[in-house]
């Protein structure tokens, strides 16, 4: 049954409840992290430390990609998100207590951080195949990615200004709404009536090994999928700048937490715009060239923000690096799950979320250490042009990518 036919704007059944559950927990996880960001650099003054935040939340995504994705093909995708979410929402419980104690050490931070992205771990590869669960056989699918990242970039607008405001209010506060919001979500996501899709057959229980690292394969001979995948990581993991905003906000634009929670907010709102673009007129032809402006003009406005000291510029900077890099993840973001058998989905998207952890929390990690080695404006304006030296690269590797045309010339093949 459907709300109505996708073909002719409507939506599978369920979808609405599922982008609610997906606002309701990127609004509590980037409110999180934005008080997290604060808290972090408060202790200590440290870019390094935000940089440790996200190797934190990578760890256990890389470590646990080969379980997390075979049980995703094997689970309810919707139970294995929702029992994550709750344990994400303990995480923000004690994250709240341990603010509310005045701390002066980052350590049980970080504890915190990793356990949390030990949930993660397991969320993100289920949660991420609910759409094309949804689209099942109908065509549907990159309309259903359009409007799920409208939802996440609308989450974007909305978590860093409630993060950074509940944060000046009080401490606490930021993580209680996130233990929340996260709650609300996990519930959410029971209420969505998935249709059967196909699971890996019982006897790949004989070769647990094999089975765990067959995502890793898939994406290592699908060279479209692994030039997406991997064009997003090695751009974003230089040209992660957005790591660093607690230390541009205080050093560089002289602005308080409030200032800092609009300056995420401008990720959600060029993003969002972006977005809303591409649902109304989608990106139809020459999408692997598309793919390859877009992470070009990431580039090129990450060195806008690093080298500006004017608050103005620098929310219009962040604005368009994150436009350009929304029309990148709804590429790469309708590429992977057409290019995937619906049996092998949880498996090769724990490998794509190793990736897309990568680029973000371990392109953290490089931008914190970068920043305490090399001063931080070198170090933004060094991974910006960095990114741009990707771009041209694999533009010379991947010219399967950069041929793409339209979205129905990606088959899968198992």
């Amino acid at each position: 049954m459907t709300e109505a036919t996708p073909g002719r704007g409507t939506l599978p059944a369920g979808f609405r409840v599922l982008i609610a559950a997906q606002f309701l927990s990127t609004v509590a996880t980037v409110a999180q992290a934005t008080a997290l960001g604060v808290l972090v650099f408060g202790i200590t003054g440290r870019e390094l430390d935000l940089g440790l935040l996200g190797l934190a939340e990578f760890l256990p995504t890389a470590l646990l990609a080969p379980i997390a994705g075979p049980i995703a093909d094997r689970v309810d995708r919707r139970r294995i998100a929702a029992v994550a979410l709750s344990c994400e929402a303990i995480c923000a419980v004690a994250l709240a207590w341990y603010a509310s104690t005045s701390p002066t050490s980052v350590t049980p931070v970080l504890m915190l951080v990793v356990v949390f992205g030990v949930a993660r771990a397991f969320a993100v590869p289920a949660s991420r195949a609910l759409p094309a669960d949804l689209a099942a056989r109908s065509g549907a699918l990159p309309r259903l990615v359009a409007l799920s990242s409208i939802t996440w970039q609308s989450a974007l607008v909305v978590g860093p200004v409630i993060g950074g405001f509940l944060y000046a209010v009080d401490e606490p506060w930021p993580f209680v709404v996130a233990a929340a919001g996260m709650v609300a979500a996990a519930g959410a996501l029971l209420r969505i009536p998935v249709p059967p899709v196909r699971r890996v057959a019982t006897d790949a229980r004989a070769r647990p090994l094999h089975e765990a690292l067959e995502g890793l394969r898939f994406v290592r001979r699908n060279r479209v999928v692994l030039a997406a995948v991997s064009l997003d990581l090695m751009a974003v993991l230089f040209g992660s700048a957005v790591a660093l905003l607690p230390a541009i906000a205080e050093e560089r634009l002289g602005v308080g937490s409030v200032g800092l929670g609009w300056l995420r907010a401008s990720v959600g709102i060029g993003a969002g715009l972006a977005t809303l673009t591409l649902a109304v007129r989608p990106v139809r032809r020459h999408v692997g060239t598309v793919l390859f402006v877009a992470v070009g003009l990431f580039g090129v406005f990450t060195v806008v923000l690093g080298v500006t000291t004017s608050f103005v510029v620098a929310f219009g900077a962040l604005a368009a690096l994150s436009a350009a890099d929304s029309v990148s993840v709804f590429i790469r973001g309708t590429i992977v799950p057409l290019a995937t058998p619906e049996e092998m989905r949880g498996r090769v998207l724990a490998v794509e979320n190793v990736f897309v952890g990568a680029s973000n929390e371990l392109g953290a990690f490089e931008s914190g250490v970068a920043a305490q080695v090399l001063g931080l404006v070198a170090a933004v304006v060094f991974g910006g042009a960095a990114t741009l030296a990707v771009v041209a690269i694999w533009a010379v590797l991947f010219p399967e990518l950069r041929r793409v045309d339209r979205f129905d010339e990606v088959v899968a093949v198992t």
